[in-house]
């Protein structure tokens, strides 16, 4: 069965999950030739490893707590709270509560 992507125009919910949110799973909201956007779902203590991404991205903690973990700091990241990064930065994401965020992407050419 195919993901479902929003459609140009179509409002998506972004609430947070609250009791939902141990039960929620990583969804792809959109993607297109130029963008990407993602609801990553990490329970408390789970990690992305380190890695990079092929363009300028955005997250936005819309519920609990995360640590990015960059080459020479880390930054804390809690709910509401929006951060920017210029495309090659390498990062690593641990979920210090449970936690949704809104990671969007923007591809290169």
């Amino acid at each position: 069965m195919a993901l479902h992507h929003a459609a140009s125009g179509e409002v998506v919910d972004l609430a947070p999950l609250r009791d939902r949110l141990q039960q929620a799973h990583t969804a792809a909201l959109v993607k297109t030739d130029s963008f990407e956007a993602i609801r990553l779902v990490l329970r408390a203590g789970e990690t992305l490893p380190a890695h990079t991404v092929s363009g300028q991205f955005t997250l936005f903690c819309l519920e609990g707590r995360i640590v990015l973990d960059l080459p020479d700091k880390s930054l804390s990241l809690d709910a509401h709270q929006w951060v920017f990064f210029d495309s090659g930065v390498t990062h690593g994401v641990r979920a210090i509560e449970p936690s949704s965020l809104l990671l969007t992407i923007l591809l290169p050419d």
